[in-house]
């Protein structure tokens, strides 16, 4: 969408191609996606390149993710955001990065990781 035209002349080959290769590899593309840890990805979500999903983070069945997603925020439908857990209770999560920890440890209290209330 750089130019007048969004058709792709490329295609064609041969001197179609020589002729519009330069143009085709100078458009800016968008950055890689970034999922973070302990994400969780409702069925049929679609999430754009270039967008950073934050840890703990939500992601609601056949939501369009287009912009970034802080951790542990919700985001749900087009759009609806909220985060998770009190400012609080974020922090100290993101603190913990029990996803980090070593199996043996996450083993012994994946009770709580699971069920802890913030």
């Amino acid at each position: 969408m750089i130019g007048p035209s969004t058709y792709l002349f490329t295609m064609f080959g041969g001197t179609w191609t020589d002729n519009t290769m330069d143009t085709f590899l100078s458009i800016d593309k968008p950055g890689g996606t970034v999922v973070g840890n302990d994400v969780w990805i409702g069925r049929d979500a679609t999430i754009m390149p270039g967008v950073t999903i934050g840890d703990g983070a939500v992601l609601g069945a056949h939501s369009i993710v287009t912009k970034d997603v802080a951790p542990y925020e919700v985001v749900a439908g087009n759009p609806a955001r909220r985060s998770r857990f009190f400012e609080k209770g974020t922090e100290l999560l993101l603190s913990t990065r029990w996803w980090d920890w070593p199996i043996e440890k996450i083993t012994q209290n994946a009770a709580t990781i699971m069920g802890v209330t913030l």
